[in-house]
Parts: structure tokens; sequence; C-alpha cells
């Protein structure tokens, strides 16, 4: 294995991160949306918290270890770099799981907003349902 492999995932691996962060800001204004409504003692409101709470923590966890891999792909390089090969490959393959670890929460997070999101519907559908 030589340099550039692990300098192949810094492109991926920044774009991940990009990307978390914008899941995290979008989160963000959602909490302080439903924090500012009049609404917020509402029963769809309520049914929410908890799945707003799971996802804080899972983009947490995702940055982490994507930021974690993104140190061990750089230690990787730098101990292929000094001529340090077996540390290196080591590195590098702690550094692809805690990759693989962060999408795995990120598909987790994915999941959780989903639910969050049949919540709304679910409501939506009853309100109609009772104008009709």
């Amino acid at each position: 294995m030589d340099l550039t492999t692990p300098a192949l995932l810094f492109p991926a691996i920044s774009l991940l991160l990009l990307a978390y962060t914008n899941r995290f800001l979008t989160l963000a204004q959602v909490i302080r949306q439903l924090h500012a409504s009049p609404e917020r003692d509402s029963s769809l409101v309520v049914r929410q918290i908890p799945g707003l709470k799971r996802r804080i923590s899972l983009i947490q966890y995702m940055q982490s270890f994507g930021v974690l891999s993104f140190l061990l792909c750089s230690l990787s390089m730098l101990a292929l770099f000094v001529e340090r090969a077996t540390e290196g490959k080591v590195l590098f393959g702690v550094s692809i799981i805690s990759l693989a670890l962060s999408l795995l929460l990120s598909l987790w997070e994915v999941l959780v907003s989903t639910n969050a999101l049949a919540i709304v519907v679910e409501d939506f559908e009853h309100n109609e349902g009772g104008r009709g």
C-alpha cells in the first residue's frame, strides 16, 4: 500500500462531514422552530421529542466517528510517509472501520428522521379525516 491509497478517502470523508453538518444545522433549526412555536405543547410535538433527542445523539456520534476516521487516515498517511508500512496499514484499517460506523449511524439517523415524518403525516391524515 502506498501513500495515495489513504489519500483517496480525504475528499469522501470531507464531503461526508459536510453532509453531517448540514443535517445537524437543519435539525437545530427544526428544534428552535418547535421551541418558539405556540403549539410546542401539542401532542404532535411531544411525540416527536424522543426522536429529536435520538437524532441529536446520532449526529454527534456520526460526526465523531467521521472526524476520527479523518484523523486516522491522516495518521496512516504520515506513517506511510515515514516508511512505517505496517502501522500505516493498521491505521488505515481502523480508519475504514470508523468510517463504516459513521455511515451505519447515518443510516440509523435517516431511519429515525423518516419515523418523525411518519408521525407528522399520521397527524395530518388524522386531522384531514376528522374534517371530511
